[in-house]
């Protein structure tokens, strides 16, 4: 199960299962990324 994410800005994502990691990306991308959107398939591709 992937849990971890690292963003090409630096910040590390950590969730506790994959929901819970893709909830986390989506929210950093909604913070710190307006305008950019990635579909769970492409951040569990992305993640480790």
């Amino acid at each position: 199960m992937k849990k971890t994410l690292e963003c090409p800005c630096g910040q590390t994502i950590h969730g506790t299962d994959e929901d819970d990691l893709v909830a986390k990306a989506n929210e950093h991308l909604r913070v710190e990324h307006p305008g950019r959107e990635y579909s769970r398939e492409e951040i569990l591709f992305m993640a480790f």
